[in-house]
């Protein structure tokens, strides 16, 4: 998990890529998404995590929310893709990425909501609950792009 992010003019050259995949799930009335509290720096995120060689971004979404939340999900669309040469998440290891993310909204189509090894608890939250909690700040804009309801794509 990330220990800083460091900020500058094109400082993502400084360390590799590192794509991964995020999940937005809406509940039944679309009012409130489903989010997750890491269990390794206590923030509250989407579902999400990092793709390993020989998948798509549309499976590591899928995978990532099965080994979370225990939820069987369908990726329906793209929300939008996110990354920014002028950030550089720096881990506790040293190891140093430039982040792009897929943020996809999934569709629950089995399992059963259930805490996984990296989660410490889950819940639906809407917007105004979502602003009180300490959240990854990478995942503020791609919740905020959800709630916007667009069906294009965001490149952010």
């Amino acid at each position: 998990m990330p220990t800083r992010v460091l900020y500058g003019e094109r400082i993502g050259r400084e360390g590799h890529l590192r794509v991964g995949s995020s999940a937005v799930i809406f509940d039944p009335g679309r009012e409130k998404i489903l989010l997750t509290r890491r269990k390794d720096n206590g923030l509250w995120c989407l579902p999400s995590g990092g793709m390993v060689s020989g998948e798509s971004a549309a499976e590591t979404c899928s995978r990532e929310v099965l080994e979370e939340t225990g939820l069987v999900v369908q990726v329906i669309h793209l929300i939008g893709v996110y990354t920014s040469p002028n950030w550089l998440i720096e881990y506790s290891d040293g190891n140093r990425a430039q982040a792009v993310a897929f943020c996809f909204e999934a569709e629950i189509v089995g399992g059963e909501l259930e805490i996984g090894d990296e989660v410490s608890e889950m819940g639906y939250y809407n917007g105004q609950e979502i602003e009180k909690l300490d959240l990854m700040a990478s995942h503020r804009q791609r919740i905020l792009d959800a709630f916007e309801d667009q069906r294009e794509a965001f490149i952010r």
